[in-house]
């Protein structure tokens, strides 16, 4: 299994922490909605499909088959909170992007969870090499507060756009707001450019 180092981990230890954040010791939680329903498992699909060649529907078991890595990066939440190190397990978001072969007008993603909430980035950011779904976290099954079955985890951008409960994903040609953003947080959310809300 490949290995990835975030370059969030990579940067010298005095610039890890962008401005305006402390570090904390586990992530918080924190959803939409006041309680999680059950996830029907057996009913389970992620989809891929929009500005794709390729479009992609595959049971739960047959996700946990795709190739997988492991990747170590830092975790930083437009609240002003970090935390080190977080180990994820999962599919790299190439692997994915291989397969549906997005087509030339691909720019933006636009992600769908199972509670209700979405979340929207530029493509490049969707598909760095350190950008995973997954399904583990430090080697175990993803609690389900941290987002099982499925978590988009992209270090490059604040927590927020590390969405949760993951089930589609949308390659488009326009960017589209999604849940937060339409609330007034900034449309990309680059931590050390402190890009929180409109206007940042």
């Amino acid at each position: 299994m490949k290995k990835i180092l975030s370059d969030t981990v990579k940067k010298e230890e005095r610039d890890r922490l962008p401005p305006g954040q402390h570090w904390i010791q586990y992530p918080l939680i924190y959803d939409i909605v006041d309680r999680l329903p059950d996830w029907d498992m057996d009913r389970y699909r992620f989809k891929v499909w929009g500005e794709v060649e390729n479009p992609l529907k595959l049971k739960y078991r047959e996700l946990l088959e795709l190739p997988s890595a492991r990747l170590v990066a830092d975790f930083h939440c437009v609240t002003r909170w970090s935390v080190k190190e977080i180990e994820w397990e999962g599919v790299p978001t190439r692997e994915i992007l291989e397969l549906v072969k997005p087509t030339r007008k691909a720019k933006f993603v636009f992600v769908y969870c199972l509670e209700g909430y979405t979340t929207n980035m530029p493509l490049e950011f969707f598909a760095k090499e350190d950008s995973l779904l997954a399904y583990k976290m430090f080697g175990e099954v993803l609690p389900k507060e941290h987002g099982y079955p499925l978590r988009l985890v992209v270090p490059q951008l604040y927590a927020w756009k590390s969405a949760k409960y993951v089930w589609g994903i949308e390659l488009r040609e326009s960017d589209k707001a999604g849940y937060w953003e339409e609330r007034g947080y900034h449309m990309l959310g680059d931590p050390w450019k402190e890009q929180r809300y409109w206007g940042d």
